[in-house]
């Protein structure tokens, strides 16, 4: 499939990278195209490092396995970058979004990878916009504005609605997790 995009997150069991996964999953599908979202577990505990899937398409999707040439990867946690290959079949087409504060220079260093790289604080934004570190909200918006597999306004759109069922009986929760989506799509910066 030409118009298919593949996307692989990585990221630490409760880190979120997994409702993300699906949240984009469900916000694509909302825009009329066809989707994937799952996610891998190794050692199913906290802290663990975990693995989700997207493909998205205009068309119907046929494959139903894991992604192992992705178009995109997005890094929920630094601390990946040296215990996990996360670059592994990643397109040089594509590009691979992380959540760091990490230098230029180490990231060239420990990326075997000659694709564009993006960055995004999103403790910091997870912070500013909940009082709360919760990078999956932060990360869901950076590879929406990195893909552009769906316009800004539609994801932001489709997350009120999702995050107005989700939390219906937390109502001010929806707020910051809308500022955070909003903040995030200015904090990516292509390294």
């Amino acid at each position: 499939m030409k118009d298919m995009i593949e996307i692989r997150w990585h990221g630490r069991g409760g880190q979120g990278a997994k409702t993300a996964s699906l949240l984009l999953a469900d916000a694509a599908f909302n825009t009329g195209k066809y989707i994937q979202g799952f996610p891998e577990y190794g050692p199913e505990r906290m802290g663990a490092p975990i693995t989700a899937y997207n493909r998205i398409s205009s068309t119907p999707i046929t494959i139903h396995s894991n992604i192992d040439k992705p178009d995109y990867v997005v890094v929920v946690d630094d601390t990946l970058l040296e215990a996990v290959d996360v670059t592994a079949g990643l397109k040089d087409t594509g590009a691979i979004i992380i959540n760091t504060t990490k230098s230029v220079d180490y990231l060239k260093k420990v990326l075997p990878y000659t694709g564009d790289i993006y960055t995004i604080d999103a403790r910091k934004v997870s912070m500013e916009a909940l009082g709360k570190y919760f990078p999956n909200t932060p990360m869901l918006a950076a590879i929406v504005k990195v893909s552009g597999v769906m316009s800004e306004e539609a994801l932001l759109e489709d997350m009120k609605g999702s995050f107005q069922h989700k939390f219906a009986k937390k109502p001010e929760v929806i707020e910051g997790n809308m500022k955070a989506l909003e903040l995030a799509l200015k904090e990516v910066h292509k390294i």
